[in-house]
Protein backbone atom coordinates (compact mmCIF):
# COMPACT_ATOMS: atom_id res chain seq x y z
CA UNK A 1 0.00 0.00 0.00
CA UNK A 2 1.23 3.48 -0.80
CA UNK A 3 2.50 5.56 2.13
CA UNK A 4 2.06 9.26 2.87
CA UNK A 5 5.77 9.83 2.16
CA UNK A 6 5.35 8.21 -1.26
CA UNK A 7 2.26 10.30 -1.99
CA UNK A 8 4.19 13.46 -1.15
CA UNK A 9 7.16 12.44 -3.30
CA UNK A 10 4.95 11.62 -6.30
CA UNK A 11 3.07 14.88 -5.81
CA UNK A 12 6.36 16.81 -5.91
CA UNK A 13 7.41 14.89 -9.03
CA UNK A 14 4.46 16.32 -10.98
CA UNK A 15 5.03 19.88 -9.73
CA UNK A 16 6.88 21.00 -12.86
CA UNK A 17 4.10 19.53 -14.99
CA UNK A 18 1.58 21.50 -12.97
CA UNK A 19 3.56 24.75 -13.36
CA UNK A 20 3.72 24.24 -17.11
CA UNK A 21 -0.06 23.80 -17.20
CA UNK A 22 -0.42 27.26 -15.66
CA UNK A 23 1.59 28.80 -18.51
CA UNK A 24 -0.28 26.77 -21.12
CA UNK A 25 -3.66 27.40 -19.46
CA UNK A 26 -4.40 23.68 -19.58
CA UNK A 27 -6.71 21.79 -17.23
CA UNK A 28 -4.58 19.89 -14.71
CA UNK A 29 -7.06 18.72 -12.03
CA UNK A 30 -8.32 16.31 -10.96
CA UNK A 31 -4.96 14.55 -10.86
CA UNK A 32 -4.54 10.91 -9.91
CA UNK A 33 -1.45 9.76 -8.02
CA UNK A 34 -0.41 6.32 -9.15
CA UNK A 35 -0.21 3.98 -6.18
CA UNK A 36 0.85 0.51 -5.16
CA UNK A 37 -2.30 -1.49 -4.39
CA UNK A 38 -0.51 -4.41 -2.78
CA UNK A 39 -1.40 -5.13 0.85
CA UNK A 40 1.04 -6.06 3.61
CA UNK A 41 0.65 -9.71 4.73
CA UNK A 42 0.85 -8.51 8.34
CA UNK A 43 -2.62 -7.36 9.47
CA UNK A 44 -1.38 -4.84 12.05
CA UNK A 45 1.06 -3.36 9.57
CA UNK A 46 -1.69 -3.06 6.95
CA UNK A 47 -4.01 -1.28 9.40
CA UNK A 48 -1.20 1.06 10.49
CA UNK A 49 -0.37 2.02 6.89
CA UNK A 50 -4.03 2.57 6.09
CA UNK A 51 -4.57 4.68 9.21
CA UNK A 52 -1.67 6.97 8.29
CA UNK A 53 -2.92 7.45 4.72
CA UNK A 54 -6.40 8.30 6.01
CA UNK A 55 -5.03 10.64 8.69
CA UNK A 56 -3.39 12.92 6.08
CA UNK A 57 -6.26 12.77 3.57
CA UNK A 58 -8.78 15.48 2.78
CA UNK A 59 -11.39 13.67 4.87
CA UNK A 60 -9.36 14.49 7.98
CA UNK A 61 -7.44 17.63 7.04
CA UNK A 62 -10.07 19.36 4.88
CA UNK A 63 -7.42 19.67 2.16
CA UNK A 64 -5.00 17.38 0.38
CA UNK A 65 -5.62 14.15 -1.46
CA UNK A 66 -8.96 12.43 -1.84
CA UNK A 67 -9.24 8.69 -1.27
CA UNK A 68 -11.63 6.57 -3.28
CA UNK A 69 -12.28 3.25 -1.52
CA UNK A 70 -13.17 -0.19 -2.80
CA UNK A 71 -14.19 -3.38 -1.08
CA UNK A 72 -11.39 -5.89 -1.64
CA UNK A 73 -11.34 -9.58 -0.79
CA UNK A 74 -7.82 -10.20 0.46
CA UNK A 75 -6.37 -13.67 0.81
CA UNK A 76 -5.13 -13.15 4.38
CA UNK A 77 -7.34 -10.41 5.81
CA UNK A 78 -10.73 -11.13 4.32
CA UNK A 79 -12.89 -8.31 2.94
CA UNK A 80 -11.38 -4.86 3.53
CA UNK A 81 -12.28 -1.35 2.45
CA UNK A 82 -9.02 -0.19 0.85
CA UNK A 83 -7.92 2.82 -1.24
CA UNK A 84 -8.56 2.26 -4.92
CA UNK A 85 -7.47 5.70 -6.06
CA UNK A 86 -5.56 8.66 -4.57
CA UNK A 87 -6.21 11.99 -6.29
CA UNK A 88 -6.12 15.75 -5.93
CA UNK A 89 -9.45 17.18 -6.98
CA UNK A 90 -8.38 20.82 -7.29
CA UNK A 91 -5.47 23.22 -7.15
CA UNK A 92 -6.11 24.34 -3.59
CA UNK A 93 -6.01 20.80 -2.19
CA UNK A 94 -2.76 20.10 -4.05
CA UNK A 95 -0.92 23.27 -3.08
CA UNK A 96 -1.92 23.13 0.58
CA UNK A 97 -0.69 19.55 0.76
CA UNK A 98 2.71 20.62 -0.63
CA UNK A 99 2.74 23.97 1.25
CA UNK A 100 3.28 25.75 -2.08
CA UNK A 101 0.47 28.34 -1.99
CA UNK A 102 2.69 31.43 -1.69
CA UNK A 103 5.28 30.08 -4.10
CA UNK A 104 2.70 29.49 -6.81
CA UNK A 105 1.09 32.88 -6.19
CA UNK A 106 4.49 34.46 -6.84
CA UNK A 107 5.05 32.20 -9.85
CA UNK A 108 1.78 33.29 -11.44
CA UNK A 109 2.54 36.97 -10.89
CA UNK A 110 6.06 36.66 -12.29
CA UNK A 111 5.13 34.53 -15.29
CA UNK A 112 2.36 36.99 -16.16
CA UNK A 113 4.78 39.90 -15.91
CA UNK A 114 7.37 38.11 -18.06
CA UNK A 115 4.92 37.20 -20.81
CA UNK A 116 3.15 40.55 -20.75
CA UNK A 117 6.44 42.30 -21.50
CA UNK A 118 7.99 39.58 -23.66
CA UNK A 119 5.43 37.21 -25.20
CA UNK A 120 8.24 35.64 -27.19
CA UNK A 121 9.47 33.99 -23.96
CA UNK A 122 6.45 31.68 -23.89
CA UNK A 123 8.44 28.60 -24.94
CA UNK A 124 11.19 29.37 -22.42
CA UNK A 125 8.71 29.75 -19.55
CA UNK A 126 7.03 26.44 -20.44
CA UNK A 127 10.37 24.68 -20.57
CA UNK A 128 11.87 26.18 -17.40
CA UNK A 129 9.07 27.02 -14.95
CA UNK A 130 11.27 26.27 -11.95
CA UNK A 131 13.74 28.94 -13.07
CA UNK A 132 10.93 31.46 -12.70
CA UNK A 133 10.61 30.33 -9.09
CA UNK A 134 14.37 30.22 -8.47
CA UNK A 135 14.62 33.87 -9.54
CA UNK A 136 11.33 34.96 -7.99
CA UNK A 137 12.72 37.95 -6.10
CA UNK A 138 14.57 39.54 -9.01
CA UNK A 139 12.33 39.45 -12.06
CA UNK A 140 11.82 43.19 -11.95
CA UNK A 141 15.57 43.72 -12.40
CA UNK A 142 15.95 40.88 -14.91
CA UNK A 143 13.27 42.42 -17.12
CA UNK A 144 14.94 45.83 -16.83
CA UNK A 145 18.13 44.30 -18.22
CA UNK A 146 16.30 42.45 -20.99
CA UNK A 147 14.46 45.62 -22.03
CA UNK A 148 17.70 47.56 -22.20
CA UNK A 149 19.42 45.01 -24.44
CA UNK A 150 16.36 44.73 -26.69
CA UNK A 151 16.44 48.49 -27.22
CA UNK A 152 20.24 48.82 -27.22
CA UNK A 153 21.83 45.68 -28.73
CA UNK A 154 25.62 45.44 -28.53
CA UNK A 155 25.88 48.58 -26.37
CA UNK A 156 29.71 48.61 -26.14
CA UNK A 157 29.76 49.56 -22.46
CA UNK A 158 31.39 47.83 -19.54
CA UNK A 159 28.74 45.99 -17.50
CA UNK A 160 28.90 48.45 -14.63
CA UNK A 161 28.57 51.39 -17.03
CA UNK A 162 25.19 50.29 -18.35
CA UNK A 163 22.50 52.93 -17.64
CA UNK A 164 20.10 50.49 -15.96
CA UNK A 165 18.58 51.10 -12.53
CA UNK A 166 19.94 47.97 -10.91
CA UNK A 167 22.68 47.11 -8.42
CA UNK A 168 26.12 47.46 -10.02
CA UNK A 169 26.89 43.76 -9.53
CA UNK A 170 23.44 42.48 -10.56
CA UNK A 171 24.34 41.44 -14.12
CA UNK A 172 27.64 39.90 -13.05
CA UNK A 173 25.83 37.85 -10.40
CA UNK A 174 23.07 36.70 -12.78
CA UNK A 175 24.86 35.98 -16.05
CA UNK A 176 23.46 32.44 -16.27
CA UNK A 177 19.76 33.33 -16.34
CA UNK A 178 20.38 36.50 -18.39
CA UNK A 179 22.31 34.50 -20.98
CA UNK A 180 19.29 32.25 -21.48
CA UNK A 181 16.81 35.11 -21.67
CA UNK A 182 18.85 37.25 -24.06
CA UNK A 183 19.50 34.26 -26.29
CA UNK A 184 15.72 34.02 -26.70
CA UNK A 185 15.04 37.72 -27.04
CA UNK A 186 17.81 39.04 -29.29
CA UNK A 187 18.01 38.45 -33.01
CA UNK A 188 20.98 36.51 -34.38
CA UNK A 189 22.56 39.64 -35.85
CA UNK A 190 22.62 41.17 -32.36
CA UNK A 191 24.48 38.23 -30.82
CA UNK A 192 28.11 37.33 -31.46
CA UNK A 193 27.45 33.69 -32.27
CA UNK A 194 31.04 32.48 -31.84
CA UNK A 195 30.77 33.06 -28.07
CA UNK A 196 28.31 30.99 -26.08
CA UNK A 197 28.99 30.55 -22.35
CA UNK A 198 28.68 32.76 -19.29
CA UNK A 199 32.44 33.32 -19.35
CA UNK A 200 31.97 34.97 -22.74
CA UNK A 201 28.87 36.95 -21.72
CA UNK A 202 30.41 40.31 -22.55
CA UNK A 203 31.75 39.15 -25.90
CA UNK A 204 28.46 37.49 -26.85
CA UNK A 205 26.32 40.55 -26.22
CA UNK A 206 28.64 43.30 -27.42
CA UNK A 207 29.93 44.65 -24.12
CA UNK A 208 33.35 45.94 -23.26
CA UNK A 209 35.37 43.65 -21.03
CA UNK A 210 38.68 43.47 -19.23
CA UNK A 211 40.75 41.54 -21.69
CA UNK A 212 43.30 39.05 -20.47
CA UNK A 213 46.95 39.81 -21.09
CA UNK A 214 49.10 37.76 -23.44
CA UNK A 215 52.76 37.75 -22.56
CA UNK A 216 55.36 37.27 -25.27
CA UNK A 217 59.10 37.51 -25.74
CA UNK A 218 60.81 38.63 -28.90
CA UNK A 219 63.62 36.08 -29.22
CA UNK A 220 65.28 37.81 -32.16
CA UNK A 221 66.89 41.18 -31.31
CA UNK A 222 66.62 42.35 -34.92
CA UNK A 223 62.83 41.94 -34.84
CA UNK A 224 62.71 43.64 -31.43
CA UNK A 225 64.66 46.67 -32.71
CA UNK A 226 62.72 47.07 -35.94
CA UNK A 227 59.23 46.24 -34.73
CA UNK A 228 58.85 47.12 -31.02
CA UNK A 229 61.55 49.69 -30.25
CA UNK A 230 63.93 47.10 -28.81
CA UNK A 231 61.44 45.66 -26.31
CA UNK A 232 61.83 41.92 -25.74
CA UNK A 233 59.34 41.15 -22.93
CA UNK A 234 55.82 42.39 -23.71
CA UNK A 235 52.29 41.92 -22.35
CA UNK A 236 49.36 43.02 -24.52
CA UNK A 237 45.62 42.48 -24.56
CA UNK A 238 44.01 39.75 -26.63
CA UNK A 239 42.68 42.33 -29.09
CA UNK A 240 46.07 44.04 -29.42
CA UNK A 241 47.81 40.71 -29.90
CA UNK A 242 45.48 39.79 -32.76
CA UNK A 243 46.64 42.93 -34.59
CA UNK A 244 50.41 42.63 -33.98
CA UNK A 245 51.46 40.76 -37.13
CA UNK A 246 55.04 40.32 -35.94
CA UNK A 247 57.30 39.47 -38.94
CA UNK A 248 58.72 36.22 -37.53
CA UNK A 249 58.86 32.73 -38.97
CA UNK A 250 58.50 30.62 -35.85
CA UNK A 251 56.42 30.78 -32.66
CA UNK A 252 57.22 28.81 -29.49
CA UNK A 253 54.31 28.45 -27.05
CA UNK A 254 55.01 27.41 -23.47
CA UNK A 255 52.44 26.30 -20.93
CA UNK A 256 54.56 26.87 -17.86
CA UNK A 257 55.65 30.35 -16.84
CA UNK A 258 58.79 29.15 -15.08
CA UNK A 259 60.21 27.65 -18.25
CA UNK A 260 59.04 30.65 -20.23
CA UNK A 261 61.19 32.86 -18.02
CA UNK A 262 64.12 30.41 -18.07
CA UNK A 263 64.36 30.82 -21.81
CA UNK A 264 66.10 34.11 -21.05
CA UNK A 265 69.23 31.98 -20.58
CA UNK A 266 69.41 31.29 -24.30
CA UNK A 267 67.33 33.98 -26.00
CA UNK A 268 70.27 35.26 -28.02
CA UNK A 269 71.25 31.91 -29.51
CA UNK A 270 71.44 32.14 -33.33
CA UNK A 271 69.14 29.12 -33.66
CA UNK A 272 66.28 31.27 -32.30
CA UNK A 273 66.38 33.98 -34.92
CA UNK A 274 63.05 34.89 -36.55
CA UNK A 275 61.33 33.52 -33.45
CA UNK A 276 59.02 34.74 -30.69
CA UNK A 277 57.91 32.96 -27.52
CA UNK A 278 54.42 33.08 -26.02
CA UNK A 279 53.32 32.15 -22.52
CA UNK A 280 50.16 30.12 -23.16
CA UNK A 281 49.08 29.89 -19.49
CA UNK A 282 47.16 26.63 -19.71
CA UNK A 283 43.65 26.83 -21.14
CA UNK A 284 44.06 30.59 -21.71
CA UNK A 285 45.57 29.37 -24.97
CA UNK A 286 42.11 30.18 -26.38
CA UNK A 287 43.11 33.86 -26.27
CA UNK A 288 45.31 33.21 -29.31
CA UNK A 289 42.61 31.85 -31.62
CA UNK A 290 41.75 35.21 -33.22
CA UNK A 291 45.38 36.05 -34.04
CA UNK A 292 45.04 35.12 -37.70
CA UNK A 293 48.56 36.34 -38.42
CA UNK A 294 49.80 33.14 -36.72
CA UNK A 295 48.22 31.00 -39.44
CA UNK A 296 51.32 30.98 -41.64
CA UNK A 297 53.88 30.65 -38.83
CA UNK A 298 55.69 27.49 -37.81
CA UNK A 299 54.28 26.89 -34.32
CA UNK A 300 55.75 24.67 -31.60
CA UNK A 301 53.91 23.89 -28.38
CA UNK A 302 55.58 22.64 -25.20
CA UNK A 303 53.34 21.66 -22.30
CA UNK A 304 53.41 19.32 -19.35
CA UNK A 305 53.29 15.64 -20.26
CA UNK A 306 49.92 14.93 -18.67
CA UNK A 307 46.26 14.73 -19.63
CA UNK A 308 45.74 18.48 -19.52
CA UNK A 309 48.91 19.23 -21.46
CA UNK A 310 47.69 17.07 -24.35
CA UNK A 311 44.19 18.52 -24.09
CA UNK A 312 45.65 22.01 -24.53
CA UNK A 313 47.80 20.78 -27.44
CA UNK A 314 44.68 19.43 -29.15
CA UNK A 315 42.93 22.73 -28.48
CA UNK A 316 45.57 24.94 -30.04
CA UNK A 317 45.96 22.59 -33.00
CA UNK A 318 42.24 23.14 -33.54
CA UNK A 319 43.07 26.83 -34.10
CA UNK A 320 46.36 26.33 -35.93
CA UNK A 321 46.62 22.88 -37.46
CA UNK A 322 50.34 23.26 -38.27
CA UNK A 323 51.27 23.27 -34.55
CA UNK A 324 53.95 20.73 -33.57
CA UNK A 325 54.60 19.44 -30.08
CA UNK A 326 58.05 19.39 -28.53
CA UNK A 327 59.30 17.40 -25.54
CA UNK A 328 55.86 15.75 -25.17
CA UNK A 329 56.97 12.25 -26.19
CA UNK A 330 57.99 8.93 -24.63
CA UNK A 331 61.68 9.80 -25.03
CA UNK A 332 61.29 12.80 -22.75
CA UNK A 333 58.88 11.06 -20.37
CA UNK A 334 61.18 8.08 -19.86
CA UNK A 335 64.28 10.26 -19.52
CA UNK A 336 62.79 11.73 -16.32
CA UNK A 337 60.92 8.75 -14.90
CA UNK A 338 62.06 9.52 -11.36
CA UNK A 339 60.25 12.87 -11.57
CA UNK A 340 56.80 11.56 -12.43
CA UNK A 341 53.90 12.77 -10.30
CA UNK A 342 50.27 11.72 -10.14
CA UNK A 343 48.28 13.61 -12.75
CA UNK A 344 44.70 14.85 -12.74
CA UNK A 345 41.92 12.80 -14.35
CA UNK A 346 40.19 14.10 -17.45
CA UNK A 347 36.82 13.06 -18.87
CA UNK A 348 37.95 12.64 -22.47
CA UNK A 349 38.70 9.22 -23.90
CA UNK A 350 40.54 10.60 -26.92
CA UNK A 351 41.46 14.03 -28.22
CA UNK A 352 40.56 15.01 -31.79
CA UNK A 353 43.68 16.85 -32.93
CA UNK A 354 46.53 14.64 -31.74
CA UNK A 355 48.82 12.58 -33.97
CA UNK A 356 48.85 8.80 -33.51
CA UNK A 357 52.06 9.02 -31.45
CA UNK A 358 50.55 11.74 -29.27
CA UNK A 359 47.36 9.73 -28.82
CA UNK A 360 49.46 6.79 -27.65
CA UNK A 361 51.27 8.75 -24.96
CA UNK A 362 48.04 10.50 -23.99
CA UNK A 363 46.42 7.13 -23.32
CA UNK A 364 49.50 6.09 -21.33
CA UNK A 365 49.47 9.11 -19.01
CA UNK A 366 45.67 9.02 -18.77
CA UNK A 367 45.76 5.41 -17.54
CA UNK A 368 41.94 5.20 -17.44
CA UNK A 369 41.93 8.05 -14.92
CA UNK A 370 43.21 5.73 -12.18
CA UNK A 371 46.99 5.98 -12.02
CA UNK A 372 47.45 9.05 -14.17
CA UNK A 373 50.98 10.25 -14.87
CA UNK A 374 52.36 13.77 -14.95
CA UNK A 375 55.79 15.10 -15.86
CA UNK A 376 55.92 18.84 -15.26
CA UNK A 377 58.03 21.04 -17.49
CA UNK A 378 60.16 22.34 -14.64
CA UNK A 379 61.35 18.78 -13.91
CA UNK A 380 63.09 18.66 -17.30
CA UNK A 381 66.72 19.82 -17.04
CA UNK A 382 68.00 22.90 -18.78
CA UNK A 383 70.63 20.96 -20.71
CA UNK A 384 68.01 18.57 -22.04
CA UNK A 385 65.84 21.49 -23.17
CA UNK A 386 68.75 23.13 -25.00
CA UNK A 387 69.55 19.91 -26.85
CA UNK A 388 65.94 19.41 -27.93
CA UNK A 389 65.64 22.95 -29.25
CA UNK A 390 68.94 22.55 -31.05
CA UNK A 391 67.51 19.51 -32.87
CA UNK A 392 64.50 21.51 -33.98
CA UNK A 393 66.51 24.40 -35.32
CA UNK A 394 68.86 22.10 -37.16
CA UNK A 395 65.91 20.94 -39.26
CA UNK A 396 64.29 24.30 -40.03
Amino acid sequence: MITVAEIRKKSENIYSEYLKSIISEEIFFPKTIRSDKSVSPDFNEMRSELAEVIEYSKDRKNFGYTITYKQVNTRKHGTQSLPEEISFQNESDYLKFLHKEKEVESFKANSNAILKQFPELIDWTKKYPKKIIENSKQWRELLFVCSYFKENPKPNFYIRELPIKIHTKFIENNKGILLELLNELLSTENINQEFSGTKDFEKRFGLKFNQSQIRLRILDSNIAEKFVAGLTDIAVTEEEFSKLKIPCERVLIFENKTNFSNLMNFLTLPQLENTIGIFGSGYKIADLKNALWLADKEIFYWGDIDTHGFDILSQIRGYFKQTKSIMMDFETLNAFKDDWDKGKPINKQSLPNLTSDEQEIYQFVKADNVNTVRLEQEKITHDYVLKQFAKIYETV
